[in-house]
């Protein structure tokens, strides 16, 4: 049995694509369900309620604070600071919990969908669990970022959503919302960026999957932008987390 803990859940397209997933595999000894709890102080219960769950998949807005519950943290899992895949291993005396990081996977292999200019420059709106994957992705690339926020920081490159130019969406046109605003049931909200400073050089990748287009999306498309959803990356990342999760 695997499962996703996270609030709220609703939007969330994970347990549809692992159902999906072991049903066309003919794998019919496992099952996915959501757990949606309002505190991490509930892990502990799902754990010992369901003595066949060996793996968990963590979302919003439980990413970086579920690491100090773990046995075990992979170290790139470590260095990017948030944890989305959890395998747990089940002793005679003592339950381990393993912490992974795919969204760093999912979204690296995701860059093969978009045009290569995404390598100038990017910026990140948001500062969460997502968002420290996505920054750690980059690093690697060698892919100069600024993180977008109401709370700037000089010294961790996270500057204001008001500092946001025509010259900084020039010089970085890779923008990538990793906050759960748009998300459904808040259709009809947006990151608060000046839309009308984009235009064709501009790449807009929102992690968001649910709706499909968010209205992020849908008014810088309306700009002339490339835009891109998450859905890729959900699935690539789930692939990660079932490969951790099954040792295949």
């Amino acid at each position: 049995m695997f499962g996703l803990i996270g609030t709220p859940l609703s939007h969330s397209f994970s347990k549809k694509y692992f159902t999906e997933k072991f049903l066309s595999e003919n794998i019919f000894d496992a099952s996915y369900e959501n757990f949606q709890i309002d505190s991490l102080n509930k892990l502990t219960e799902i754990i010992n309620q369901y003595p066949t769950l060996s793996g968990l998949n963590v979302t919003i807005p439980y990413k970086k604070e579920i690491i100090k519950l773990l046995d075990y943290i992979d170290p790139e899992a470590k260095e990017i600071g948030a944890v989305n895949t959890i395998k747990i291993i089940r002793g005679e005396e003592k339950i381990n919990l393993y912490g992974y990081n795919t969204d760093s996977f999912g979204f690296k292999k995701s860059l093969d969908y978009l045009p290569k200019n995404y390598s100038k420059g990017a910026l990140i709106l948001g500062t969460g669990g997502a968002s420290a994957a996505v920054a750690f992705v980059l690093k690697k690339l060698n892919i100069p970022y600024y993180k977008i926020s109401r709370n700037p920081n000089k010294e961790k490159n996270i500057i204001l959503y008001k500092d946001i130019s025509s010259d900084l969406i020039q010089s970085y046109p890779f923008i990538i919302n990793t906050s759960p605003v748009g998300m459904f049931p808040d259709m009809n909200d947006c990151p608060d960026i000046p839309y009308s400073l984009i235009n064709a050089t501009t790449i807009a990748y929102d992690l968001i999957y649910n709706p499909e287009e968010t209205l992020f999306l849908k008014k810088c498309r309306e700009q002339g932008a490339f835009t891109f959803n998450g859905l890729a990356m959900l699935k690539l990342q789930a692939e990660k987390a079932w490969e951790i999760w099954s040792g295949n």
